[in-house]
């Protein structure tokens, strides 16, 4: 649902209120992260590395947004996905998202030794 705390002038990406185009990526990276959580393995997860979308039509407070994910590519831990996002009156924006395969406790360790430098 979109709230004010969800829309361009609130976040900063813009002077208007409507769903920000920040947000409808992070709905993009949450949808293909879910979609794929179930069929990892333990102690791994996914990681967003590149997202190339176009926001095409404005949605305003109070309507619904969704997205819609396929995983059109599996290259060894990199997995591409076609996206499309919705609200109630149609297509409101579209393109590629793509996620690599981690173990969690590496990752979080790099990002630690990182933090300590």
């Amino acid at each position: 649902m979109v709230t004010d705390e969800v829309c361009a002038d609130r976040i900063g990406s813009g002077l208007v209120k409507v769903f920000a185009t920040p947000m409808m990526i992070a709905l993009i990276e949450q949808t293909c992260n879910e979609s794929v959580v179930p069929l990892l393995e333990a102690g791994q997860g996914t990681v967003g590395t590149q997202v190339n979308v176009s926001h095409c039509a404005a949605t305003p407070v109070g309507m619904r947004v969704w997205c819609d994910s396929e995983l059109v590519e599996v290259d060894s831990r990199r997995l591409v996905f076609n996206v499309k996002a919705y609200d109630e009156c149609g297509l409101i924006g579209e393109g590629r998202h793509e996620r690599f395969i981690i173990d969690s406790a590496k990752f979080q360790e790099k990002i630690n030794a990182k933090k300590a430098q």
